[in-house]
């Protein structure tokens, strides 16, 4: 399961107003710079506790990137926390992803056509899935499906939704859908996309290199 989350993290397209000031960019790329190297519960905290007095120190910088910056950090920390399995771990799970989808609803507001606002909603769905799987699969499952077809339709370029699709394939046993074939196919799409296309700015969406070249280890 931690293998499963030390993947994602979904962020959003910097807007304007971000870059009116050098301080938020500064301190934005510090933490941008951990997210994709991080892979440790304190560290996820670390890094939500950052995102947060940033946006405290930076209320009007309150946009699109930092709110998904901080549904990412606080749903990982969901994901890591302990008492994982198919039983009822709701009472772990949800409160985070309470908090998550407080924050991306917020974010939606802002952006709501951006890809990586649905690829962070199906980060959401998943979590509150992972509470209570038996119970929870043909609903909270589907609406995470759901929004990472959302995510492809807005932006097939996005090399986040390849990598959500590689882990689940990944991770999914083949009698229900899996299939580690497919899943190195779509983690070559997401390695394709990240040769091929650069951010255009320092604190855009960036995760997600380090995921691909550990699953691509994983299925030579």
């Amino acid at each position: 399961m931690k293998k499963i989350i030390s993947f994602v993290l979904a962020s959003m397209m910097m807007t304007t107003m971000f870059g009116q000031n050098e301080k938020y960019i500064k301190a934005m790329e510090s933490n941008v710079a951990k997210v994709d190297s991080n892979n440790s519960v304190e560290g996820w905290k670390e890094l939500a506790n950052s995102f947060e007095r940033i946006a405290v120190a930076e209320k009007n910088a309150m946009g699109t990137l930092l709110l998904c910056r901080l549904c990412e950090c606080n749903g990982w920390n969901s994901l890591y926390a302990p008492g994982g399995g198919f039983g009822d771990n709701s009472a772990i799970t949800d409160p985070m992803a309470d908090k998550a989808e407080q924050l991306i609803n917020k974010a939606a507001e802002i952006g709501k056509d951006n890809s990586e606002i649905y690829c962070v909603k199906k980060l959401v769905f998943g979590l509150r899935m992972m509470g209570n799987p038996m119970a929870r699969f043909m609903t909270e499952g589907a609406k995470a499906t759901e929004a990472l077809e959302k995510a492809k339709t807005m932006n097939p370029n996005n090399p986040r939704i390849y990598i959500l699709e590689g882990q689940d394939k990944f991770y999914t046993p083949e009698e229900f859908g899996g299939s580690k074939e497919e899943a190195k196919k779509l983690f070559e799409k997401a390695n394709e996309i990240f040769m091929t296309t650069k951010p255009g700015s320092s604190i855009e969406p960036q995760w997600g290199r380090g995921q691909v070249a550990y699953f691509l280890s994983q299925l030579k």
